[in-house]
């Protein structure tokens, strides 16, 4: 972890990680260039990843209402910098514009606002989310796990896409800026999901293959996060 505090913390709930293969080259096109796509044997992965938020808090000060629960919805892909792999979102949806406006200024990240319900009921999620700005998008699915929980074993492909540690966006001179993350193993269990509505890869100009996507959920996560820094070479 980083030697300077962290910042903030957050814990996340209900998650489901979608995850299709996507051409590297064609996505490679949308990550920014100080950013380098990282593939798995060869492959590049794009995630769709909605879940509900809790917990979201500044060190040492109260949740504050309005900021500390809310749904969200993270469109991503996996890239990495000097040899250091990470996380890049083409999107963040979120159901408070208090906490999407505090997030585009602190973190500079693509948050939009987004009118979100979710349901938890009979061990499954129903997950509706659209997006109240441009480029419109939305998300409508229901998933539930149907397996025991286990950790990634490193080196797995699973491993690959859950186990990351921190996430990469650019400044205005489009030079690679860093937010450190930090939390307990992922414990994954396998999942089914229902997903009638699904714009948000075509919102970012992402085309999805006509597959099946490989489907993980994730009850709870606690996580810290620290303040961006820039990346030193």
């Amino acid at each position: 972890m980083p030697r300077r505090p962290w910042i903030m913390t957050q814990t996340w709930h209900d998650l489901l990680f979608a995850h299709w293969p996507v051409d590297a080259a064609r996505l490679a096109s949308k990550v920014p260039l100080a950013l380098e796509l990282d593939l798995y044997d060869g492959r590049a992965w794009l995630g769709i990843v909605p879940f509900r938020m809790t917990n979201v808090a500044l060190r040492f000060l109260p949740a504050i209402p309005r900021l500390s629960a809310f749904p969200e919805l993270n469109v991503r892909t996996y890239v990495s910098v000097g040899g250091r792999p990470g996380v890049f979102f083409f999107s963040l949806d979120a159901a408070s514009p208090l906490a999407v406006h505090a997030a585009r200024w602190f973190f500079h990240l693509p948050y939009y606002t987004a009118s979100m319900r979710v349901e938890r009921r009979d061990g499954r999620v129903d997950y509706r989310s659209r997006r109240r700005e441009d480029p419109p998008a939305q998300l409508v699915a229901t998933y539930r796990p149907i397996g025991p929980a286990f950790q990634a074993r490193p080196g797995s492909l699973e491993y690959f896409l859950t186990e990351r540690y921190c996430l990469y966006t650019v400044d205005r001179r489009m030079q690679p800026v860093i937010v450190e993350i930090h939390h307990p193993p992922w414990s994954l269990q396998p999942a089914a999901a229902e997903i009638s509505t699904n714009t948000m890869a075509h919102a970012a100009g992402i085309d999805l293959p006509h597959e099946s996507p490989l489907l993980h959920f994730a009850a709870r996560q606690d996580a810290v996060a620290w303040a961006r820094a820039r990346v030193r070479p």
